[in-house]
């Protein structure tokens, strides 16, 4: 368990900076330069994932559980994620009309995910894990509007600005596209229904429709 402890730490940690520390995250990429903050994010985010990885399938072997969720739990669940996994793939996709109204459906789609995956789990590890996501989501999205109401600078955010695409305004050179809105839906579909018929049972060993 302290491995995922560790891992969550320093995965949501590293993507809270801009939640806790705005001015300190500025004034480190204007020392060190954009390439080498981005790189020493990456790295960090990869370490922290690695250890969520690990740590969460170790707790997994000893599970302590904190209640049963009824089987019809895991099937809203699974409606749940459908819609999470459009906005995920929204956050990916220039043009489409999600990310255009939405401006952060990475953030919101980890909302859902996360919400869902509570629903459909109660052991201990689950709670750790899919809660301190939601807890992360929900603060991540406040500042992300908070940022983008009362901007200090006046300027639009861009890449060098943000560190994931999901926190990220729409790009005037990227106007509400039809097709770009129908392919993330399309997209965002067949992801869900792989996951949902297989690849899920497959990665995870639980199948999210069975009984």
């Amino acid at each position: 368990m302290q491995w995922l402890v560790l891992g969550l730490i320093l995965l949501l940690g590293v993507h809270s900076v801009r939640i806790v520390a705005e001015e300190w995250r500025t004034q480190t990429i204007e020392r060190i330069g954009v390439a080498a903050w981005k790189s020493a994010y990456a790295l960090l985010s990869l370490l922290g994932l690695a250890l969520v990885i690990w740590g969460y399938g170790l707790a997994r072997q000893q599970p302590v559980v904190l209640w049963t969720p009824p089987t019809a739990a895991r099937h809203v669940a699974a409606l749940l994620n459908l819609p999470a996994m459009v906005l995920l793939v929204a956050a990916y996709v220039p043009g489409n009309a999600l990310k255009v109204r939405l401006h952060h459906p990475m953030v919101l789609g980890v909302k859902l995910w996360a919400l869902a995956h509570l629903l459909a789990n109660g052991n201990l590890a689950d709670l750790l894990l899919f809660g301190g996501f939601l807890v992360w989501a929900v603060l991540n999205y406040r500042a992300a509007r908070q940022r983008g109401l009362l901007p200090t600078d006046g300027h639009r955010a861009d890449a060098a600005d943000d560190d994931e695409p999901g926190d990220t305004d729409p790009d005037p050179r990227h106007p509400v596209s039809l097709p770009a809105t129908v392919a993330t839906v399309v997209v965002g579909l067949a992801v869900w229904a792989a996951l949902a018929f297989g690849l899920h049972a497959t990665l995870f060993g639980v199948a999210p429709l069975g009984r």
